[in-house]
């Protein structure tokens, strides 16, 4: 359990080193400094998911984020992706209104903010079978079969995985980012 901490604490601190970013405790709002940590781990995120091709239109084709509920959250976001690559793709950032006709959300990631919790198991039976990383800070979002959901634990941000969910729409999870994540296995439930 303290090596997982451990790892945890180290990805978080390479996270903020990546992006240059100077978080002083005193001077940084809490809900700020929350929103920055989980806007580094989505770019860390894209780097350690590999979609398949029909995920992406043409080759240079960006990776598009959509955020559901959180326009804060959405212009974090934008600044921690700002001119970043994976590969050859860069980042869209877009804040989308949900309704039930959204399943062509034109995303690869779609991160659901807390202020839509009593709409994200919607979101994730609308998703279905698409190759969208779908994301959230809602309890139980993995168990609902969403791929990723972020915790916290102990004032810090930890995140959990449903690695069926993942494999499902196609997506293929890196050992690294699932060596430091908590592991939601839902397995026929899914089919």
């Amino acid at each position: 359990m303290r090596q997982l901490r451990l790892r945890i604490a180290l990805a978080i601190t390479v996270t903020l080193l990546i992006f240059g970013f100077e978080a002083k405790a005193q001077n940084v709002d809490s809900d700020a400094s929350e929103y920055l940590i989980k806007a580094g781990f989505i770019y860390n995120f894209a780097k350690l998911v590999e979609w398949p091709a029909s995920a992406f239109s043409w080759g240079g084709q960006p990776i598009v984020i959509a955020v559901v509920g959180n326009d804060s959250f959405a212009s974090t976001l934008e600044r921690v992706v700002d001119g970043k690559k994976v590969e050859s793709r860069g980042f869209v950032v877009k804040r989308l209104k949900w309704n039930k006709d959204s399943k062509d959300c034109g995303c690869q990631i779609l991160f659901i903010s807390s202020a839509e919790n009593s709409r994200a198991d919607e979101m994730v039976q609308v998703l279905k079978g698409t190759s969208v990383l779908t994301i959230a800070e809602t309890p139980g979002f993995t168990k609902q079969g969403g791929i990723i959901n972020f915790t916290l634990e102990d004032s810090k941000v930890r995140f959990e995985v449903n690695v069926d969910a993942a494999r499902q729409v196609g997506l293929d999870i890196s050992s690294r980012l699932l060596s430091l994540a908590k592991i939601v296995q839902t397995g026929s439930s899914l089919r």
